[in-house]
């Protein structure tokens, strides 16, 4: 088992390694900075931009508070705890982190909207290791990602190439909806990681037509206004599913259960064919 984990590891760094050899770099743009709605209320700049940010702050406070309440979310690992706490506290940072940045948009002050995103998209894998694949590597796992995390954002900032920053960012992105359908889960409510991963989705949409949707609004709220309240939902479901969730009894992936559901639909709707047609049959002889 050591050595498969060692193998997993060393095909991981060979694969970014090669990664950083054959694609050029990604500098940051500054045309990044330049957002659509930049106007001012109550003497904050950028204002939309900025109080949407309060949500990060709000759930991550109250998932962070929640984690050490009377165990109210129930953890049954250590390593769940400590994931968890690293996930809040980043999600709490977001809310501090990204308002700073919108306040002046910068290269310098981006920084730090970026680091708390890195701190909770690298927590969230090591909780899937721990509750999917292995309590002891997934604990063990907590340090190392967060680092890799930090680095990424300090690779980005000393020389201005975005790749790994790429890398922390869009692969829980692919990999934790397929970890939440294919792996059998520890707990119930599996579900709501995947309306999670869908709000995060529609929010890179919106941070993507952020012009666009302003201009659709009417210069009401724009893209990137939308894109904070869209993904402060993903630690809203996240939370909810802890305060729900029990152990699960029967560990079953997603997608057995769906195949299970949609194979006993087949045969329920064949029954009720064939139910049809047999009081067609009836109907057919009684009137002869």
């Amino acid at each position: 088992m050591r050595k498969r984990t060692l193998y997993v590891w060393g095909v991981a760094i060979l694969c970014f390694v090669v990664l950083m050899i054959v694609t050029p770099a990604i500098p940051q743009s500054q045309e990044y900075h330049n957002f659509a709605d930049q106007r001012e209320f109550f003497g904050i700049p950028n204002t939309l931009n900025v109080i949407s940010n309060f949500p990060f702050l709000v759930i991550g406070v109250i998932g962070l508070v929640l984690c050490f309440y009377k165990n109210y979310f129930k953890f049954s690992l250590q390593g769940e705890l400590w994931g968890w706490t690293c996930f809040f506290i980043g999600v709490a940072a977001v809310g501090v982190g990204s308002s700073y940045y919108h306040l002046d948009p910068n290269d310098a002050r981006l920084v730090w909207d970026r680091l708390p995103m890195t701190i909770a998209f690298t927590s969230i894998m090591a909780i899937f290791i721990i509750e999917r694949i292995d309590e002891q590597k997934g604990t063990i796992s907590i340090i190392p990602l967060l680092l890799a995390g930090v680095v990424s954002i300090l690779y980005w900032r000393f020389f201005d190439d975005l790749r790994p920053y790429a890398v922390v960012q869009f692969v829980p992105c692919i990999v934790i909806p397929l970890m939440a359908i294919l792996l059998p889960p520890m707990y119930t409510h599996s579900t709501y990681w995947l309306w999670a991963a869908a709000f995060y989705l529609l929010a890179k949409v919106e941070e993507a037509e952020d012009k666009v949707i302003y201009k659709w609004t009417h210069h009401i709220v724009s893209g990137h206004t939308l894109k904070h309240l869209c993904a402060a939902m993903v630690p809203v479901f996240l939370t909810l599913m802890l305060a729900k969730r029990t152990t699960e009894t029967n560990r079953i992936s997603l997608l057995k259960t769906w195949k299970v559901s949609w194979t006993k639909v087949n045969e329920n709707g064949t029954r009720v064919e064939s139910g049809e047609y047999v009081y067609t049959s009836v109907q057919s002889e009684d009137s002869h």
